[in-house]
């Protein structure tokens, strides 16, 4: 039997490359002789250019940026061509805030950019997800030169005291250089289902603090360019999305930029079954996450597509809504305790018993 295996991360355990391994060493156990085909998947959020660099190959560029506090904060561009891809993670990721969320920079995200251009790229691709930044993209655009009359590099918190940007001079910094938002989420700026309500909370920001931060970023939005604040994907990654947008960005989805570098649909039609996963499988797996990218390849395929993740929170009818035949849980499997404190192993588990039903 041919199998695809093509998971995401399992968010603060494994590497999207370290869960395929471990999948693909538990299916070894029951079914030694299947032949089995990894395709490690990103969308956009921590691992896009480990991902790419693994299917597209390039070169790796190691650079310092700041991080959300201002301090140092290892990054790497891949190079491929003239084309440059780096990730928003690596300068803003949730695992650099150390302090108050609200005060918390984007700067590091558009000094990666700098970066790509000055090595000569002529695309910068910027994949976006997994931040812990909230500042509608205003410390990418101090990067990049944009200037107003407050602060834009501050985080959220100044952003109150911005009435003018002049973009003019990020514009011209990025003259001739093509830009793409890879971005696995279609959320605005501002609003009920905007970066702050939305995704404020599980970065430390206060449900009591959501409504004021919204509204920092809200008059950011009026002082820069309010009609691209309302366009979808410029609430992602707490706003990143939307300064690259309005420095002329096109968006697209994350999950199928990577799908189409890795050759993922040709690879589903040699596959007879295709398993994917991530660390919770919800229904806002829906919206531009790797288990639903992978699943609508493998139906295309006509193939049938199964998930493994570290817990499953949708029902069979929500599951099948999403594509996916079927659903396991690491959790259910072997507790919480485990699943955190040896995720390899338990994953690797839990595929040899999937692999019992699976593999003919």
């Amino acid at each position: 039997m041919r199998v695809l295996i093509a998971p995401d991360k399992f968010a603060g355990t494994l590497t999207a490359v370290e869960a395929a391994d471990a999948i693909a060493e538990g299916w070894r156990r029951h079914a030694p002789d299947d032949e089995l085909d990894l395709a490690p998947m990103a969308d956009g959020g921590p691992g896009f250019v480990d991902v790419l660099h693994a299917a597209m190959g390039g070169s790796l560029e190691a650079v310092t940026v700041s991080g959300p506090h201002g301090g140092p904060a290892p990054a790497v561009v891949l190079r491929v061509g003239e084309t440059a891809y780096v990730e928003s993670a690596q300068a803003a990721g949730l695992h650099l805030v150390s302090g108050d969320p609200e005060t918390a920079s984007s700067r590091g995200v558009g000094e990666l950019v700098l970066a790509a251009v000055a090595g000569g790229a002529r695309t910068v691709v910027v994949g976006l997800g997994g931040s812990g930044t909230n500042d509608g993209g205003a410390g990418v655009l101090a990067a990049l030169g944009a200037t107003s009359d407050g602060v834009l590099d501050g985080g959220a918190a100044p952003l109150a005291a911005v009435s003018s940007v002049d973009l003019s001079a990020a514009r011209a910094r990025l003259a001739g250089v093509t830009l793409v938002a890879a971005s696995d989420v279609d959320n605005p700026l501002t609003g009920l289902f905007g970066a702050t309500k939305t995704f404020g909370p599980q970065k430390g920001i206060g449900e009591d603090r959501i409504a004021e931060v919204d509204g920092w970023l809200e008059a950011f939005a009026v002082a820069t360019d309010r009609r691209t604040s309302l366009e979808k994907g410029a609430g992602a990654a707490g706003g990143i999305g939307y300064a690259l947008l309005t420095l002329g960005a096109t968006r697209e989805p994350g999950i199928d930029l990577v799908t189409s570098a890795v050759s993922l649909a040709s690879r589903a039609r040699a596959a007879d079954l295709v398993v994917t996963g991530e660390g919770a499988f919800d229904f806002s797996s829906r919206a531009g996450k790797v288990p639903y990218g992978v699943a609508n390849v493998a139906a295309e395929a006509l193939r049938p597509c199964i998930a493994l993740a570290g817990q499953v929170l949708v029902g069979s009818r929500e599951m099948r809504a999403l594509g996916i035949e079927s659903a396991y849980s690491l959790v259910e499997l072997v507790g919480e305790d485990r699943a955190l404190g040896a995720p390899a192993d338990a994953l690797a588990d839990l595929a040899a018993r999937v692999a019992r039903t699976w593999s003919r």
